[in-house]
C-alpha cells in the first residue's frame, strides 16, 4: 500500500508536495526512538505473562507506564514540532512553489501523526506479545488500505492539498490507536491493580537501552542521507529522491522474511554446538537472499526508466528519478548481502563488530554527502550510499570473518555473492542490450517480466545450496506424478 498509491499522490499533489511526505517518513523514523525501547520490552513481558499463566501485575503496570511515559513524550514531541514548524519551513526546507504557511501547517500535522503512531506501536507490540498476530496483521492490512484508498478519495473529491492528506493520515492513525488500545486492554486478565510505579520500568532499563542504541545506529545508517539532503536540496529535488528511496526500499521485502527465518536457526545450531549445521544454514540463508534479491535489484537498476514509465507515465519523474533509483537499487543490493552475516554476528553475541564498522561508516558518509550533494545533486548522494555499501561488502565483512566463521570467507564471497551476481548480471545485461528501443507498454511489461523470470531461474541455478534443493524437489514431484499416473492406469484397466 505504501507503494501502490505513490503515482496518484504525485499526480494530485506534485513532486514538491510529495517531498513533504518523504520528510514525514523521516520524522516518523526518528520519533520512533522516543518509545525508549519500552515497546519491545512490553511485548516480551506480555509473552512471559501468557506463557507462565500467572499475572503478577508486571505486564499491566508496564503497559500503564508505557502509556504515561510515551504519552507525555509524544505530546512534547508534537508540541516541539509545531513550535519549530515555521522555522523548518522557512530555513531548513527549500520550497519553491508551496507557500510557507502550507509547509508549516503540514509539518505541524506531521508531528501529531508521528506522535500518535508511537502509541500505535506500543499497542501493536503489546498485542503481539499477547500472541494475537492474526488480529494485529488484519488490523494493519485493513488500516493500510483505508489510509491509502481514503487518501486518494480525499485528494480526488475533497481537497488536493498536502494539508488534507496529512489530516486524513491523522484521522486513520487515531482510529487505529483507539482500536488497538481497546483490544489490548480487553486482552489483559481482570483483577489486580493498574497502579504504575517507576520501578516497573527501571528494572528493564538495560534491555530497553540496548534496543534504543541499536535503533539509533540503524537510523543513522539508513536515514542520514535523507536528513542531509532535506537541507541541501530544494523540496522538489528531495521529492524525486524520496520517491526513488521508497521504491528501492521495497527490495527489503525480499530480505526480511529470510533473516527472520534464519536468525532463530543460527541461534539454535550455535547452542547445540553443531559447527556443520551452523555453516550449512549460514550459506543457505546467504544464497536464498541472493536468489530473492539479485534479480529484482538488478532488473530495477538496469530498467529504472522503463519501470518508472510503466508505473507512473510521468516523463519528468522518469528523467529525474531514474538515475537516483539505479544507484539506490545497487546500494540496497550490496546492503542486502550483509544481512545474513549480521544475523550470524548477533547469534554469536558479537554486537561490537557491527557497532565499530557502522560508526566508521557514519563518520565517512556524512562528509561525503556534504561534499557530493551540492555538486552532483540527489544522484550523487545516491552513489555515495552505493559506495558506502560496497565498502561494507569489501572491507566491513572481513572484520567479522576475523572473529567468526574464519574458514567461510571465500565460500561466502564466491558461492553466496559473486557467482549469483555475475550470472544474473549477464542475463540482465543481455536483455538490456537486446530490448527493442521502441517497445510499447504491453510488450515492454512482458519483456521485463520475462527478464525477471529468466534472471530468477539463473540465480537458482548459480546458488549451489538451492539448486540441489530444487533438483530434489523436482525429482520427488516427478516421481509422485509418475506413480499417480501408474495407479490411475491400473484403476482404469478392465
Amino acid at each position: 500500500m505504501g507503494l501502490a498509491f505513490i503515482p496518484v499522490y504525485i499526480r494530485y499533489l506534485g513532486v514538491e508536495a510529495y517531498g513533504l511526505i518523504g520528510i514525514f517518513a523521516l520524522l516518523q523514523a526518528w520519533m520512533s526512538l522516543l518509545d525508549f525501547g519500552i515497546a519491545p520490552v512490553l511485548s516480551r513481558e506480555m509473552t512471559r505473562t501468557r506463557i507462565s499463566g500467572r499475572d503478577d501485575g508486571t505486564a499491566r503496570n508496564l503497559l500503564r507506564g508505557a502509556e504515561l511515559t510515551i504519552g507525555a513524550t509524544a505530546a512534547v514531541a508534537a508540541l516541539s514540532t509545531w513550535a519549530a514548524s515555521a522555522w523548518l519551513a522557512a530555513h531548513w526546507l527549500r520550497a519553491d512553489r508551496l507557500p510557507l504557511s502550507t509547509v508549516a501547517a503540514a509539518i505541524s500535522i506531521m508531528g501529531v501523526v508521528a506522535a500518535a503512531r508511537l502509541f500505535e506501536g506500543v499497542y501493536r507490540n503489546a498485542a503481539m506479545g499477547q500472541e494475537r498476530q492474526v488480529f494485529v496483521n488484519a488490523t494493519a492490512s485493513l488500516m493500510s488500505s483505508v489510509r491509502g484508498l481514503g487518501a486518494v478519495a480525499v485528494l480526488a473529491w475533497l481537497a488536493p492539498t498536502i494539508v488534507a492528506f496529512f489530516l486524513w493520515q491523522l484521522t486513520v492513525t487515531l482510529a487505529t490507536c483507539i482500536w488497538l488500545g481497546v483490544a489490548v486492554h480487553r486482552g489483559l486478565p481482570p483483577k489486580l491493580s493498574h497502579r504504575f510505579s517507576i520501578g516497573s520500568l527501571r528494572r528493564f532499563r538495560g534491555f530497553a537501552g540496548g534496543m534504543v542504541g541499536i535503533t539509533m545506529l540503524s537510523l543513522l545508517l539508513t536515514q542520514i542521507d535523507k536528513i542531509l539532503l532535506s537541507r541541501l536540496l530544494n523540496l522538489q529535488e528531495y521529492g524525486y529522491y524520496a520517491f526513488a528511496a521508497v521504491v528501492a526500499s521495497a527490495l527489503y521485502l525480499a530480505i526480511n522474511p529470510v533473516t527472520q527465518a534464519f536468525y532463530p536457526r543460527f541461534s539454535a545450531t550455535l547452542a547445540k554446538g553443531d559447527a556443520d549445521a551452523v555453516r550449512n544454514s549460514y550459506h543457505q540463508g546467504a544464497q536464498l537472499v541472493a536468489v530473492f534479491l539479485i534479480p529484482s535489484a538488478l532488473l530495477l537498476a538496469a530498467f529504472s526508466r522503463e519501470a518508472i514509465h510503466l508505473w507512473t507515465h510521468n516523463e519528468q519523474l522518469v528523467a529525474q528519478a531514474a538515475p537516483i533509483l539505479t544507484a539506490l537499487c545497487l546500494g540496497t543490493l550490496l546492503n542486502g548481502f550483509m544481512w545474513i552475516p549480521y544475523q550470524m554476528q548477533l547469534a554469536h553475541g558479537h554486537t561490537a563488530t557491527a557497532l565499530q564498522v557502522n560508526l566508521v561508516a557514519v563518520s565517512l558518509v556524512i562528509p561525503a554527502i556534504l561534499w557530493v550533494a551540492p555538486r552532483y545533486g540527489a544522484a550523487g548522494a545516491a552513489w555515495v550510499w552505493c559506495a558506502l555499501n560496497a565498502g561494507y561488502v569489501v572491507i566491513g565483512i572481513n572484520v567479522m570473518y576475523r572473529r567468526i566463521l574464519r574458514e567461510e570467507r571465500w565460500h561466502w564471497y564466491w558461492n553466496d555473492v559473486a557467482l549469483p551476481l555475475i550470472v544474473v548480471a549477464s542475463v540482465v545485461s543481455v536483455s538490456r542490450y537486446c530490448m527493442p528501443p521502441t517497445a510499447r507498454d504491453l510488450p515492454l511489461a512482458a519483456w521485463l517480466l520475462a527478464t525477471f523470470v529468466l534472471a530468477t531461474f539463473a540465480a537458482i541455478l548459480s546458488a549451489k545450496e538451492w539448486r540441489r534443493r530444487v533438483v530434489r524437489w523436482v525429482t520427488v514431484a516427478s516421481h509422485r506424478l509418475r506413480k499417480a499416473q501408474r495407479l490411475g492406469e491400473k484403476s482404469s484397466a478392465p
